[in-house]
C-alpha cells in the first residue's frame, strides 16, 4: 500500500536534517582523498555517460540517510506505479506516459480504450515516413521544388526541448553526413521573432510545423497567422507548407489547412514532449528518422537504469534525492547549470522548465 506523507512527517527526513552542513568540500576534495572520492562518487549512466557527485556536499552518512528517505517515501514503488499507468497528475486526473514514447518499462497501459505504446509507435512511424518522403523529394512545394528548411512554431515545451535537442546535434549531424534540413524556431508572440526567422530563410522552400496539443494556444496561433500571411504574400498556398502536431480532439486534427497531422495526447506534459512527435517531426526532418530513433534508444536505456530500486546504484534517483537535500535541508535557493559545450547552450532553459514545472509545487497530494 503506497502512502503519501509530507517530508515533516518522516523519520528519515528528521535524520537527514540533522546532517546539515556536514561536509566541507574544500577539505574532502583536496589531496589523495579527493581523487579517491571522485572515483567512489561516480555512477555509470546510459550512452557511456557518467554521473559524478563528488563535488556535492554529501558523504556516506548523508547518502545512507537519503537511501532511508527513499525507502520510507516508497520512491521506487511510486516510480513503478507511474510507468504502469497510475494517475499521477491527481489535480487533472491524468496518467503520465511520456516514457511510452521511448519504450515499455512496465505492463501495457490502456487508456481511453487505446494501447498507448502502440499509439505512440504508430505516430512515430508516421512522422518517420513523412520525413523520408520529404527527403526523397516526394513531398515538395507547389513549384515542385524540394523543401530545405523546417520551422517549428510552438511555445514552452513545444519549443524548449526540441530547440535544445536540435542545437545540440546540429554540428554533429553536419560532420556525420546526416544533416538534411536546417531547422528554425518561432516561439515569441512578439512579431519580431517570426519576422526575423522568415527573413533568414527562403519561405517558398520551408515546411512549418505548428505544435499545439489543444489547438488553441494563443501565442502559437498568432504566429501561425503571421506565417500564413507571409506565405500568401509570397504567392504560396499555406496548406502546402504546414503540418500540425496536436491532439486528436483539437480543432487542428482534421483541418485541411495542413499537409499532415501527427498526434499526442493529454498524458504527455509539454515539458516531457520532446520524445513524442513534438520533437520527432522536426528532428526527423532535420537529421533523419534514424537519428531520432537513436535518440529515443538512448532515452530508453536511461529510463531502464532509472528503475533500479537502490538509489546508490540509480544516478537519476540519487541526483533527485541530493536535490532534496540541497534545497530542503541545506536551503540553497538556486541550482546552476553550466554547459561546457556551446552545442548545449539551450539545454539549461529546457532543464529549468522540466525541473521547475515538476518540482515547483506548493500544494500536496490532498490539496
Amino acid at each position: 500500500m503506497i502512502a503519501w506523507k509530507n517530508l515533516d512527517q518522516l523519520k528519515a527526513y528528521e535524520a537527514l536534517r540533522a546532517l546539515k552542513g556536514r561536509v566541507d568540500l574544500r577539505q574532502v576534495l583536496s589531496g589523495p582523498e579527493g581523487e579517491q572520492r571522485v572515483h567512489d562518487y561516480t555512477l555509470p549512466m546510459a550512452g557511456g555517460l557518467s554521473y559524478h557527485y563528488a563535488a556535492k556536499q554529501v558523504d556516506d552518512a548523508v547518502l545512507d540517510a537519503l537511501k532511508a528517505l527513499a525507502e520510507e517515501t516508497q520512491l521506487a514503488e511510486k516510480y513503478q506505479a507511474l510507468y504502469h499507468g497510475a494517475v499521477i497528475n491527481t489535480g487533472e486526473k491524468r496518467l503520465v506516459l511520456h516514457q511510452l514514447t521511448r519504450g515499455q518499462l512496465g505492463e501495457d497501459v490502456v487508456a481511453d480504450g487505446v494501447n498507448k505504446r502502440a499509439f505512440y509507435q504508430a505516430e512515430q512511424a508516421k512522422a518517420a515516413d513523412f520525413a523520408n518522403r520529404v527527403h526523397a523529394g516526394e513531398i515538395v512545394n507547389e513549384w515542385s521544388e524540394p523543401f530545405t528548411t523546417v520551422v517549428q512554431i510552438g511555445i514552452g515545451g513545444s519549443d524548449l526541448g526540441p530547440r535544445a535537442m536540435y542545437l545540440s546535434l546540429e554540428n554533429w549531424a553536419k560532420q556525420n553526413g546526416c544533416f538534411h534540413m536546417e531547422a528554425k524556431f518561432i516561439s515569441n508572440v512578439d512579431p519580431d521573432d517570426a519576422a526575423s526567422v522568415l527573413k533568414s530563410i527562403d519561405v517558398s522552400r520551408a515546411l512549418f510545423v505548428l505544435v499545439s496539443k489543444s489547438g488553441t494556444t494563443l501565442e502559437t496561433l498568432t504566429n501561425e497567422a503571421f506565417v500564413k500571411d507571409a506565405l500568401e504574400k509570397a504567392g504560396l498556398k499555406p496548406a502546402l507548407h504546414m503540418v500540425a502536431v496536436t491532439s486528436e480532439t483539437s480543432p487542428l486534427a482534421k483541418s485541411s489547412d495542413y499537409l499532415a497531422a501527427f498526434f499526442m495526447d493529454d498524458y504527455i506534459g509539454g515539458r516531457y514532449s520532446s520524445t513524442s512527435c513534438v520533437g520527432g517531426v522536426v528532428l526527423s526532418l532535420a537529421f533523419g528518422p534514424e537519428v531520432f530513433a537513436r535518440f529515443l534508444a538512448g532515452a530508453a536505456e536511461e529510463d531502464k537504469l532509472a528503475t533500479e530500486k537502490d538509489p546508490l546504484r540509480n544516478p537519476d534517483m540519487l541526483d533527485a534525492l541530493i536535490g532534496i537535500y540541497e534545497r530542503n535541508v541545506q536551503g540553497y535557493p538556486a541550482t546552476a547549470v553550466l554547459p561546457y559545450s556551446q552545442a548545449l547552450s539551450r539545454f539549461p532553459a529546457h532543464l529549468q522548465q522540466l525541473d521547475m514545472e515538476s518540482n515547483g509545487k506548493s500544494v500536496n497530494r490532498i490539496g
